[in-house]
């Protein structure tokens, strides 16, 4: 088996930073619907959640940086247009949500598709000892859960 240069199979990295990307394309739409619903948020809500949605894509911005660098860590080129980011997202897209009850829900769902992605990473860098994505995926997780745990109270719902 070949190593690259930070101790991994070259193979297997390949694989990561493949499935890293799927998480990439992910979060940028889950990125622009943070920005389309702290634009758009209209009620008495307005001002908690205009502050909220911008707490949250300011938080996206830099992950999305930190997904794309850890994919050149890994030796391999992060996706970079909207065309491959639209292939390859499962995030649902919220095109002109502006009622506060259907900008949280989308908020809820695209958190809960990056989180299956996640696991999916954490699962695999776990077996192949790549502790750096692993320690960012189990970050990742940890913020996203309580996150979605507050918004779904906020919902007044369970988790």
């Amino acid at each position: 088996m070949k190593l690259n240069t930070i101790g991994l199979s070259e193979t297997k990295t390949k694989d990561i930073a493949k499935d890293l990307n799927v998480l990439l394309a992910n979060f940028q739409v889950y990125y622009q619907n943070l920005r389309g619903v702290h634009w758009n948020i209209r009620g008495k809500r307005f001002f908690d959640l205009h502050v909220k949605f911008e707490e949250l894509y300011t938080d996206a911005n830099i992950k999305v940086d930190e997904i794309a660098e850890r994919i050149l860590t890994l030796g391999e080129t992060p996706l970079h247009t909207f065309d491959d980011y639209t292939k390859a997202a499962k995030v649902p897209v919220g095109k002109n949500v502006s009622e506060d009850e259907k900008t949280v829900r989308l908020i809820v769902d695209s958190l809960a598709e990056l989180l299956k992605i996640e696991r999916q990473i954490l699962n695999k860098t776990d077996e192949v000892g790549d502790e750096g994505t692993n320690a960012m995926m189990s970050d990742f997780i940890t913020e996203q859960e309580k996150t979605v745990w507050m918004f779904k109270a906020w919902l007044n719902e369970t988790v």
